[in-house]
């Protein structure tokens, strides 16, 4: 029978309490940050003891498709807290049934491809609700104010965790230099290791331009971003669907 990890636990009781409407502001963001950093040093807690037996947290892969609408977006979202997790995409697009699919394959140790999915489902959940309650502007194009919108989210989501990962490493050089190694050595060999696995899959990968966005509504999902709760309550949850573009 598999126990429920404890870190992750206390990450969805901090959730629930953050996205429980009685909640005041300053209270969600306090019950967010502290899940944020709960999951960062789960992340750690893991390397740790994948030191000691590397069998149980080996490299591995996953698919991930992007459902309209804003599918290009929600794969932005996905490869910056993948990225910010230490897994690395490759983004893929194929026709199926007359329809282009777009899809990014991950590549990451276990316990990071759980972490990804985990934060990317309940990003998008409070995406969606949270551009259903933001007021395009007057005049101004709905389908480019909501990208725009999205993609001001995903960077303000990209600094949070980045900022949790790097206080979660720091916290932990202690324990990694008792262990006689350096977080900085372990976390590279690590990445090194989820880099072979990618490039032994994809050798000829080609860098794709930047995206052009126009509306003015990245303010807007910054703010968001900075709101969002960096977990979900369980994984595997139903995605919901972003608001359609018209």
């Amino acid at each position: 029978m598999t126990h429920p990890d404890p870190i992750l636990a206390k990450v969805r009781k901090l959730l629930a309490l953050a996205e429980d409407p009685a909640a005041t502001e300053h209270e969600a963001v306090t019950y967010t940050a502290k899940a944020a950093q709960l999951i960062a040093d789960y992340g750690i807690d893991q390397v740790l003891l994948a030191q000691a037996d590397p069998t149980r947290d080996p490299v591995g892969d996953r698919v991930l498709t992007m459902d309209a609408p804003y599918a290009a977006d929600k794969a932005d979202l996905l490869s910056t807290v993948a990225g910010r997790l230490r897994c690395q995409t490759v983004q893929r697009t194929r026709w199926r049934d007359g329809r282009k699919e777009l899809s990014l394959h991950l590549f990451g140790h276990h316990c990071d491809l759980e972490r990804t999915e985990l934060l990317f489902t309940s990003l998008l959940l409070q995406a969606a609700t949270g551009l259903s309650r933001t007021h395009v502007p007057p005049g101004e194009h709905k389908a480019a104010f909501r990208r725009s919108w999205l993609a001001g989210f995903r960077m303000a989501i990209g600094d949070r965790l980045k900022a949790a990962e790097q206080r979660a490493r720091a916290e932990s050089s202690d324990r990694f230099r008792e262990a006689g190694s350096s977080t900085e050595l372990v976390l590279a060999d690590r990445s090194a290791l989820v880099e072979a696995a990618l490039n032994q899959a994809y050798p000829y990968l080609t860098t794709a331009p930047p995206r052009q966005l126009s509306g003015s509504g990245g303010a807007e999902g910054w703010a968001a971003g900075r709101r969002a709760d960096l977990g979900e309550r369980r994984v595997g949850s139903a995605r919901r669907a972003l608001p359609r573009g018209a």
